[in-house]
């Protein structure tokens, strides 16, 4: 609790033991009735301004800016008409009620401010993460700078207990790291030379030397803590409906209590005192504060909850769209697969050497960072001298062509092949990516290089199935006997093979159009080539950690850790949120309808209490419901842990 909180909360503490002392202090017994609402009047007042005179500071300022109808508006009015019902003789005086509707608002607003306090605290522990110097290799001497002063290719030292500034490769040292504020795992990374490492992780057991790969701008940890800035920023539909809806809502209640005043007395004749103190019970209850707090700050929780599962959820808006997710559709390596492909078999023409095959693959595939291409050079045993190597041509969705030592060398999908009209190559029936290598336009081979499943992706479509996912559609360029394969393997509805980029966009628009109304569509991905299917679908999913920047930047939630069951686990939060935001809903404006009515002159039965307790009552449950949100439980193989 800050010392602002403990203030606030002993100034209104005070003022409501005044209350207490006043109110069972028998002023009848002592003076006549006269003195007595004289005396009530004067000591009533003091625990009032000793609570709400902040309020009434701000509903000043508010008039004399024009920005008059807010909750501290009403609660000035309804409070201040509270205390002028003395001047209905005919009445009963409320000051009492006056000064407790306004230290029971001002409870209501501290504990609204402490839950946004702990929600706010709560995420920004967890996203701690921002490295505050780096040692940088200068002269043979270390020197400690801002990460921002570090440039591309500097050597830096992470010292056990520090955390990595910046994203990079490690040249030197082998230690663990602590990864649990990026990813939400527990278990410690284990890492050592040419092992790449991201920013906001934390060493811990011994010193690594770290070459720059990226400047701090474009390090992890800079563009995690700017998409959690920005997350507020991208409100849901339901959130900014209740925004409007205060923004209206405030006049006319505001109106509809100047008519319940008015209106009787001049027309039928009521009591004044009745009316007046019926529009007054009508003002404190109708304060829309629960409506206002509580629904943004179940977002807020919600969005705190998943990035504490090291789940990124760029706005509440995304939040809210996962809740209704009817079908997920999933690219296939690196997704649902390790995306670390090995080399399980050369299939060589008769009269070719299979060493010769994998190195004019390995050469073709110099120049490339896709995982194939690492395989391929990671196989191949000699050395690769990308000097031989020269026009390398990159067909999307189809392989590589180039040339190396003056031949020309292809190597991809059969589509490639029958694109430069290679006829005799000839399929393969083991299980895996098939590769066929053709040489100056002669068929010389295929290698088969496979690609293991995640260890928890089945576990990740049952769990989305168990969750109320519709289907669960794989979309992937590979081979349709490994699709198939692998879609079997895990539970997978439905899958399209041998797909270009542009032919994934196209069967996300039909499967667009397959949800319901209400339906929303998830995909997730993690490649360069992904990036325009993550912006057409409803949900665009990036798996973070090893992800490309493209498929991030175009994501609207990230797993930083890469589990396809983390996707299940989003939706739970998600549909968590969404059930506590519509129970505040419900509950606040029921409670409210129901004290509105009673307090109207026909009824009469309203009290200022039973206002208090449509008002203050109300919120502070809707505000502790809403802190529900932030926590969450996680899936295990099973069922819940």
């Amino acid at each position: 609790m800050s010392t602002a909180q403990k203030k606030n909360l002993l100034r209104i503490l005070s003022a409501l033991v005044l209350l207490v002392a006043f109110e069972l202090t028998p002023f009848e017994r002592w003076l006549d009735p006269v003195s007595a609402v004289r005396a009530e009047f004067a000591l009533f007042l003091v625990p009032y301004l000793i609570a709400g005179h902040d309020v009434l500071a701000r509903a000043a300022r508010g008039v004399m800016r024009g920005r008059m109808l807010d909750e501290s508006f009403l609660m000035a009015i309804a409070t201040i008409g509270a205390f002028a019902l003395v001047l209905f003789p005919e009445g009963e005086p409320h000051m009492a009620e006056g000064a407790a509707v306004m230290i029971f608002y001002q409870i209501g607003e501290w504990f609204q401010n402490y839950a946004v306090d702990k929600s706010r605290k709560s995420i920004a522990e967890m996203m701690d993460i921002a490295p505050e110097f780096a040692n940088v290799m200068r002269d043979d001497r270390l020197e400690q700078v801002s990460p921002y002063d570090v440039a591309v290719g500097d050597l830096i030292v992470v010292k056990p207990g520090e955390r990595i500034p910046l994203d990079g490769t490690v040249v030197q040292g082998g230690s663990q790291l602590d990864t649990a504020a990026l990813t939400g795992e527990s278990v410690p990374r284990v890492v050592g030379p040419d092992s790449e490492v991201i920013s906001g992780c934390v060493n811990m057991t011994g010193a690594l030397t770290v070459r720059v790969a990226k400047e701090y701008e474009q390090s992890t940890v800079q563009r995690i803590l700017e998409l959690v800035e920005s997350a507020s920023e991208k409100k849901a539909r339901t959130e900014s409906f209740i925004t409007r809806f205060a923004r209206y809502y405030t006049p006319v209640v505001v109106g509809l209590a100047a008519a319940i005043a008015v209106i009787p007395p001049l027309a039928f004749q009521a009591h004044w005192a009745d009316c007046v103190q019926s529009a007054l019970i009508f003002l404190v209850v109708s304060c829309p504060c629960a409506l206002v707090i509580s629904v943004p700050l179940s977002f807020f929780g919600g969005i705190g909850a998943a990035s504490r599962a090291g789940i990124l959820v760029k706005g509440s808006s995304y939040l809210e769209a996962l809740a209704d997710t009817e079908v997920i559709a999933f690219d296939k390596t690196g997704t649902l697969t390790d995306g670390t492909f090995n080399v399980v078999a050369i299939h060589p023409r008769a009269d070719v050497d299979p060493d010769a095959v994998l190195s004019m693959a390995a050469h073709a595939e110099a120049y490339s960072d896709h995982p194939i291409a690492l395989s391929l050079r990671s196989a191949y045993t000699g050395t690769i001298d990308a000097a031989r190597v020269r026009d390398v041509t990159e067909q999307g969705g189809h392989g590589v062509s180039a040339m190396v030592d003056e031949h020309v060398v292809a190597v991809g999908n059969d589509k490639l092949m029958s694109t430069l009209g290679i006829a005799d190559w000839h399929a393969c029936t083991l299980e895996g990516t098939v590769l066929h290598v053709a040489l100056d336009g002669a068929y010389v081979g295929h290698i088969v290089i496979a690609d293991l499943v995640k260890e928890d992706a089945a576990q990740a479509i049952r769990q989305l199935h168990a969750a109320g996912v519709n289907r669960a559609v794989m979309l992937t360029g590979d081979r349709e006997e490994v699709a198939q394969a692998v879609a079997a393997r895990l539970g997978i509805d439905e899958h399209r093979a041998q797909l270009l980029p542009q032919d994934k966009v196209s069967l996300v628009e039909d499967l667009l159009a397959s949800t319901s109304p209400k339906g929303k569509l998830a995909f997730v991905g993690d490649g360069i080539n992904d990036a325009p299917v993550l912006m057409r679908a409803d949900i665009g999913i990036a798996m973070g950690a090893m992800g490309s920047d493209a498929a991030i930047e175009a994501a609207d939630i990230v797993l930083m850790n890469d589990r396809p069951s983390n996707i299940a686990l989003a939706i739970r939060i998600a549909r968590k949120t969404m059930r506590i935001v519509w129970q505040n809903i419900v509950f606040a404006i029921g409670v409210k309808v129901g004290i509105m009515i009673l307090a109207l002159p026909v009824f009469g039965i309203a009290n200022m209490w039973m206002a208090v307790f449509g008002d203050v009552g109300v919120a502070v449950v809707a505000i502790v419901n809403a802190m529900r949100a932030l926590r969450v439980k996680r899936i295990s193989g099973t069922g819940r842990s």
